[in-house]
């Protein structure tokens, strides 16, 4: 019996042909969705912002999750896990406040993208764009990604922190004495005598000395021991329960389940709003599925995808469904690439990231507090941002016109903490500088369709 399944689920998975095992995906689908299970809490705590009643968008986070990860293991078969987006979800909550329009078209907007998505990928438009990206530009996205996740992990753990943390608001003031002003520097080195700092830099040198060992399983090992020794101190808030029933009480969907607006968002007054969620999505899944995929050797003798549509279609699905049950725009997450690291390398791994989530629907309140312990998962993602630079070997660094935007497209990743911005800005400047160059017979035909795009997202979208 067990060899029975061992060989459909190699047969379905393409799991030996992919130099993988059972044990491997397990383990990497776990690890992707300890590094990523932050969102339950973080994303409808950022909707919250936007009107959207918290409960319910736990659980309509935590079921966009469950079938995005499940349609990109069943469907695309890649180690791809879904989720709402960090950064269009403070879009929809933040970006579009000034704007005073209600939380149920911001909903409607993230409908229409995915829409479009979709009908992109079927006409296999998305995929043609994203095999037009030159080599040297996919592996900058790679590169790029891997230190944003470095900046986000020693963000969040305090490693590093903001300049102006602890200054009296009155020495950023200007001289009007309303508006603040910009600080001296932007980033400082945090508190290294809080505990929990310290643990951060204990669970990162750990992790690192795991992975410099071969450990299998090493960043999981790293997370799990790094928490146990942050309980040891005390260090997070217990939880008031385990278990609770979805769909019911707090957790009923009913508040936000079909409540989107999607007529209101068909005005041309709409239309910046629309085009800067469709490319931002866009960007945020090309970058993420063409930058991971070909860290982890998923493309081609050409550095193209294989059946890249397959993951595009699935985000985009995705990312309907999430409008229809009261989330965020929804896609491939950077923290797949954890997984990835601990041996993941077919859609088997994705299924069990998904039934990882599935499980925390059940136990949203044993996780809540969970979700807090920054110092444990923000080393995983410094130490994957690490390995993820082997990419930048990859980068015809002899050529310029290669050179030149593949540098511009991982400065704006980090220093505008902008995936988006990174990817508009070296599209763009790919083919400007190959113009000037005297070389524009190098810039395919998806090459200019992107690059007009990336234009129109700084001239009429709305940029941040």
């Amino acid at each position: 019996m067990g060899n029975s399944k061992q060989t459909y689920l190699d047969q379905y998975f393409k799991i030996s042909e992919r130099n993988s095992s059972v044990r491997s995906e397990f383990l990497g689908g776990l690890t992707t969705f300890l590094t990523m299970a932050y969102i339950i809490v973080v994303n409808p705590a950022i909707l919250a912002f936007a009107g959207i009643p918290q409960g319910p968008s736990t659980v309509a986070t935590i079921l966009t999750a469950v079938f995005g990860c499940l349609a990109m293991g069943l469907y695309a078969n890649r180690p791809l896990a879904v989720a709402p987006y960090m950064g269009e979800n403070a879009f929809i909550a933040f970006g579009l406040a000034a704007l005073g329009i209600s939380w149920q078209l911001r909903l409607g907007a993230v409908f229409v993208s995915g829409f479009a998505f979709l009908t992109m990928s079927l006409l296999k438009i998305r995929p043609w764009l994203a095999n037009s990206i030159s080599n040297s530009m996919k592996h900058s996205f790679a590169a790029g990604i891997g230190l944003f996740l470095t900046l986000i992990g020693l963000y969040e753990t305090g490693i590093i922190e903001s300049a102006v943390q602890g200054m009296p608001a009155k020495i950023l003031l200007s001289a009007d004495g309303i508006t603040l002003g910009a600080p001296p520097v932007p980033l400082k080195l945090g508190n290294l005598h809080d505990i929990k700092v310290i643990l951060a830099i204990i669970g990162t040198v750990l992790t690192a000395t795991l992975l410099a060992r071969k450990t299998k399983g090493a960043i999981l090992i790293g997370i799990i021991a790094t928490a146990a020794l942050g309980f040891a101190f005390n260090i997070g808030e217990l939880p008031k329960a385990i278990f609770s029933m979805p769909f019911q009480g707090d957790l009923s969907l009913a508040p936000i389940f079909l409540k989107l607006d999607i007529a209101s968002t068909l005005k041309l007054s709409f239309l910046p709003i629309l085009l800067t969620l469709f490319l931002m999505s866009f960007l945020d899944t090309l970058s993420t599925i063409v930058g991971v995929g070909a860290n982890c050797g998923m493309v081609d003798e050409d550095g193209n995808l294989t059946d890249i549509e397959k993951p595009m279609i699935v985000d985009a699905c995705s990312c309907i469904l999430s409008a229809l049950i009261g989330s965020s725009t929804s896609g491939a997450f950077i923290e797949s690439a954890a997984g990835i690291r601990e041996g993941a390398r077919t859609g088997l791994a994705s299924v069990f990231t998904a039934l990882f989530f599935a499980a925390a629907l059940f136990c949203i309140p044993l996780l809540a507090p969970l979700q807090h312990l920054k110092y444990a998962y923000g080393p995983a993602l410094i130490c994957v941002g690490l390995l993820m630079l082997n990419s930048l070997r990859k980068i015809d660094v002899d050529d310029l016109t290669e050179a030149f935007p593949s540098f511009a497209t991982i400065a704006m990743m980090i220093f505008t903490y902008s995936i988006a911005n990174g990817l508009t800005a070296g599209l763009v400047l790919y083919a400007v500088i190959k113009t000037l160059s005297g070389r524009v017979k190098e810039v395919s035909a998806g090459a200019w369709i992107l690059a007009g795009m990336c234009m129109l997202y700084f001239v009429f979208g709305l940029p941040h």
